[in-house]
């Protein structure tokens, strides 16, 4: 079973980041803000989805009334086999907790959707109440299939640094943390309700999914375990917690990433080299270690943190695109301002042992291609850019490789898109050359996949690694806010895609 992300009438932006921080391992504070695109969006894009027979897809939903739950319920109920009323996100004012903690209206709430709609309905609860089981009775009694408890409790605040890190100053707090609270609110649930219960709450061993058993619950939810996971090493999690359970064994637990790093060290700016109105390079009072395709965050508490690739590790430097309020201040930042890194995340990138890597770079997408050549050589750098002004880090690139540059208005280098001059530099190269080529492509979207185009007709796709600037969150893997077409998540099986065959 497979429980989306909580999808409410409206698309909601949700709170600025910081949205997670990790107080000591295993444990989490988060304010995401119910982010999603609204039902309409979202059942347009799970329209496209196949379901196996064997799998079951509970949609979980929200709404601030209980005529909004039964809205979100008729547009999403075609698209699932199940659904999961929120009743329980405790940092989302006027949602979630705010409908949860009355039993009358937790009753009314399951009682209009159960008539609105032909499919499993489970109740989410919360256990900030004095009484979880008189709530579990009421959504019961409302017509529930199934309770699943806990949410996040809370909230509360994470100070680091001084300050407060989550934007929206609060989160509900999960992982190892709430294990105690979970237990013993499922314990309070069996005792007064039939139906099947699904625990969750801080559940990362096949010992504790006994525990959970042994107290009532029927199915078990995994969540914060899986924080800092790639895609594989999630399905390896799955498989030897099946087989400790099948065994009674307990080796699962040794797969959790307890050494996740979201600490913050400070920086201070050192200097702001202004390129262009909307471009500059900031350089840091510090080295940090990172590696080629990795990336960090950068936080200014009260504005945001956004993540980045490091242009240089010795001084620490990013580059900045004004694309938002975030960036805008910080292309404006006076030496001498502090700031915060986290990181390094994502997964170095090792081209093969002698291969010649052609990167091709658009807007910020330079920093990880110069860190590539730099750390790899034998590399061409496509560097492309609307204008001349809009060139930067050109003479740093050529120490390190071969430059091509393009700019749309021919200033400058190749008068085209970067992508031409690509493909003409392809149609140079020999059957023999062409055999030994490695792409990695960085930058926006629509580059990118021009990119992809154009290497597809001279070399197969595995050859191929996309890093798309995806909006990234938590940096871990968890949020889901940067997940690929394919389901990859760019923070955690990137930033660097191998691209599938055709």
């Amino acid at each position: 079973m497979l429980t989306t992300k909580s999808i409410g009438p409206e698309p909601r932006f949700g709170y600025r980041e910081p949205i997670l921080a990790q107080y000591e391992p295993g444990c989490f504070v988060n304010a995401v803000g119910l982010t999603n695109p609204g039902a309409q969006r979202s059942a347009q894009l799970m329209a496209t989805l196949n379901i196996p027979e064997d799998r079951f897809l509970l949609i979980s939903i929200f709404g601030g009334s209980v005529e909004e739950y039964v809205e979100v319920a008729r547009i999403m109920a075609p698209h699932g086999n199940g659904l999961e009323l929120n009743l329980s996100c405790p940092h989302a004012k006027g949602y979630g907790m705010a409908m949860g903690q009355d039993p009358l209206l937790v009753k009314e709430i399951v009682e209009a959707v159960k008539a609105a709609v032909d499919i499993p309905i489970v109740a989410k609860l919360t256990p900030n109440v004095p009484n979880i089981g008189e709530i579990a009775a009421a959504a019961e009694a409302g017509g529930a299939d199934a309770i699943c408890a806990i949410n996040t409790m809370g909230p509360e605040s994470y100070v680091s640094q001084g300050h407060a890190v989550l934007s929206n100053g609060k989160g509900g707090v999960s992982g190892k943390g709430v294990l105690p609270t979970a237990l013993k609110c499922v314990s309070e649930i069996a005792a007064v309700v039939a139906c099947p219960i699904i625990a969750c709450g801080g559940i990362s061993s096949a010992g504790n999914v006994r525990e959970f058993q042994k107290a009532g619950a029927t199915i078990i939810g995994i969540g914060s375990a899986l924080v800092g996971m790639t895609t594989c090493e999630i399905a390896a999690y799955f498989k030897v917690l099946s087989k400790d359970l099948a065994s009674a064994k307990d080796n699962a637990e040794s797969l959790v990433r307890y050494d996740i790093d979201m600490e913050f060290n400070a920086v201070t700016l050192v200097n702001n080299e202004s390129i262009s109105d909307d471009i500059s390079i900031l350089t840091f009072d510090r080295k940090i270690n990172v590696q080629a395709g990795e990336f960090i965050f950068l936080w200014v508490p009260g504005l945001g943190e956004k993540p980045f690739s490091v242009l240089t590790d010795n001084p620490f430097s990013l580059v900045i695109i004004n694309l938002g309020i975030f960036t805008d201040s910080l292309i404006h930042l006076e030496p001498g301002a502090e700031a915060f890194v986290r990181g390094p995340y994502g997964i170095a990138v090792f081209p093969p042992e002698n291969a010649k890597v052609m990167a091709v770079a658009g807007g910020t997408g330079l920093a990880a291609v110069y860190q590539l050549a730099r750390d790899f050589g034998n590399t061409e750098i496509f560097m492309g850019a609307r204008s001349e002004d809009r060139l930067y880090f050109e003479k740093e690139c050529r120490e390190v490789g071969i430059l091509h540059v393009a700019t749309n208005d021919g200033n400058c280098g190749y008068h085209g898109l970067v992508t031409e001059l690509l493909k003409n530099r392809l149609k140079e190269m020999s059957d023999e050359e062409l055999g030994n080529l490695v792409f990695y492509n960085c930058g926006p979207e629509p580059m990118v996949q021009a990119a992809e185009a154009v290497q597809k007709q001279f070399c197969s796709a595995h050859k191929i690694y996309n890093a798309i600037d995806y909006l990234t969150k938590c940096g871990v893997g968890i949020c889901g806010a940067c997940g690929a077409p394919d389901g990859r998540r760019l923070c955690v099986d990137g930033p660097f895609l191998q691209v599938a065959e055709d």
